[in-house]
C-alpha cells in the first residue's frame, strides 16, 4: 500500500508540473459541457420573419402578432415587393417571410376561408422544416379563434325554405407555404457544404500544424533558424505547397459532392474557388500558429481538434443554427471561419448570389487570413529569437 501511495503521490506531483495536462484534465471537461450544453439544441428560436402586409387590416395584424408573440419569430422589418422578399432571403437577413394577401380582413370577417403565405428559406433543410412546423401550428391556432368568433356571428337572414348556411370545409384559415432554394428539403443539399468546410477544415489545420511540428522533433528546425529566411517567407513557404495541394482536394470534393449528390451549381464557379482559397489560407496558417505552441505531433493533433474541428462542426451553422444559441455563444461564433464560408457555399451553390451579396462574408474570410497568419509569423519569429 506504500509503495503505491508513493507511486500516487508522485503522479499528483507530475500532473501538478504539467499545466498542459492540468488544463485538459480540468477546463476540457468544463468547457465541452458549456458548449455541447448550449450549442446542440434542436429548437429552433429567434427565427428572422419579414412581413409583406397586402390588407393592412386588423386581422391581419393579428396573424403577424401571433408569429413575433409566439417567441420562435423575431421580426426584422416590412418588404414592399417581391425583389425586396428575394434580397432578404438571398442576404440571409429572414428566414422566412410572411404574405397577408388583399381582402385578407375581409374575408375573415365574413368568414370565408382564406390563406395566408409564407416563403421558407430552404438551405438549412432541417430549420426550413421546423419553421414550416412552427407556421402551420400558429396559423392552425388563428383559424381555430377565429372559427370560434364565427360561430358566434348572428346568421344572415335566409331565403323562405332555405335551411341554414352551410359552414366552410376545412379550417378557416390555411398556411400556404413554399420553400426556396431547397424546394424537396433534401437534407443532402443542407449537409454537404457543411461537410465541404469541415473536410478543408480538418485536412488544411492539421496537415500544416503536423507538418512544422515533425521538423522540431527531428530536429530540421535548428537548421531553420539558422538560415536567412525571416519567419513570414517561412511561414508562406511552407503553406504554399499544402495550399495547392488542399485547394486541389477541395475541388475535387465539390465536383465529387455535385456528381454523387446532386448539389447544385447555380452561381459563379470563380466566386466559389476565389472563396475555397481564403478559407484555406486561413485555416493553413491557423495550422502555422498551432504549431508554434505545440511541441509534439500529438500535441499539435489535439489542439487541431480543439481549436478548428469543434468549433466548425458545432459553432459554424452546419448543424445548429446560431440563432438559437445564447447571446455569448453567439459571439464566438464570430471568429470560426467556416461560419461566413457556410454562408458563402451555400449562397453560390444553392441561392445562385454573387459577390455584391455576399461580400461582408468574403471580407470577413480575407481579414482572418491575413490576421492569423500574420500572428503566426509574429509567433514564429519570437520563438526564433529566443531559440537564437
Amino acid at each position: 500500500m506504500r509503495k503505491t501511495l508513493s507511486i500516487a503521490v508522485k503522479e499528483f506531483r507530475q500532473i501538478a508540473r504539467d499545466r498542459r495536462t492540468l488544463l485538459i484534465l480540468l477546463f476540457v471537461p468544463v468547457f465541452f459541457l458549456l458548449l455541447y450544453g448550449y450549442a446542440l439544441t434542436f429548437d429552433i428560436r429567434n427565427i428572422p420573419l419579414a412581413v409583406q402586409d397586402h390588407d393592412r387590416s386588423r386581422e391581419g395584424r393579428e396573424v403577424i402578432s401571433a408569429f413575433v408573440n409566439s417567441g420562435y419569430f423575431d421580426f426584422v422589418g416590412d418588404v414592399p415587393n417581391g425583389a425586396a422578399i428575394e434580397r432578404r432571403l438571398d442576404e440571409g437577413s429572414a428566414r422566412a417571410v410572411l404574405v397577408i394577401p388583399a381582402g385578407f380582413g375581409r374575408d375573415v370577417r365574413a368568414a370565408r376561408p382564406t390563406r395566408v403565405q409564407l416563403l421558407v428559406n430552404g438551405d438549412n433543410a432541417n430549420t426550413a422544416t421546423t419553421v414550416v412546423g412552427y407556421a402551420v401550428g400558429l396559423v392552425g391556432a388563428v383559424s381555430v379563434r377565429y372559427e370560434a368568433a364565427a360561430r358566434r356571428l348572428p346568421a344572415a337572414p335566409q331565403a323562405r325554405g332555405a335551411g341554414p348556411a352551410p359552414a366552410p370545409a376545412g379550417p378557416l384559415l390555411r398556411a400556404e407555404t413554399r420553400v426556396w432554394y431547397n424546394p424537396e428539403l433534401r437534407s443532402t443539399l443542407f449537409l454537404v457544404p457543411g461537410l465541404i468546410a469541415y473536410i478543408a477544415m480538418l485536412i488544411s489545420v492539421v496537415s500544416t500544424a503536423v507538418s512544422i511540428v515533425r521538423e522540431k522533433e527531428v530536429g530540421t528546425m535548428e537548421q531553420v533558424r539558422m538560415a536567412p529566411v525571416g519567419p513570414l517567407s517561412y511561414v508562406v513557404g511552407k503553406t504554399v505547397p499544402f495550399l495547392i495541394v488542399s485547394f486541389g482536394t477541395s475541388v475535387a470534393i465539390v465536383v465529387a459532392s455535385m456528381l454523387l449528390f446532386e448539389l447544385p451549381m447555380r452561381g459563379s464557379w470563380g466566386l466559389l474557388l476565389a472563396s475555397i482559397a481564403l478559407f484555406l489560407v486561413g485555416a493553413l496558417a491557423l495550422g502555422v500558429f498551432i504549431s508554434t505552441v505545440a511541441q509534439s505531433q500529438q500535441v499539435a493533433f489535439q489542439i487541431a481538434a480543439l481549436v478548428s474541428l469543434l468549433p466548425t462542426l458545432i459553432l459554424s451553422g452546419f448543424i445548429f443554427p446560431i440563432s438559437s444559441m445564447p447571446p455569448a455563444l453567439q459571439a464566438v461564433t464570430y471568429v470560426v471561419p467556416a461560419r461566413y464560408f457556410l454562408v458563402v457555399l451555400r449562397g453560390v451553390m444553392l441561392k445562385g448570389v454573387g459577390a455584391v451579396v455576399l461580400w461582408p462574408e468574403l471580407a470577413a474570410l480575407a481579414v482572418f487570413a491575413l490576421a492569423i497568419l500574420l500572428f503566426a509569423s509574429f509567433r514564429l519569429g519570437r520563438e526564433w529569437s529566443v531559440g537564437r
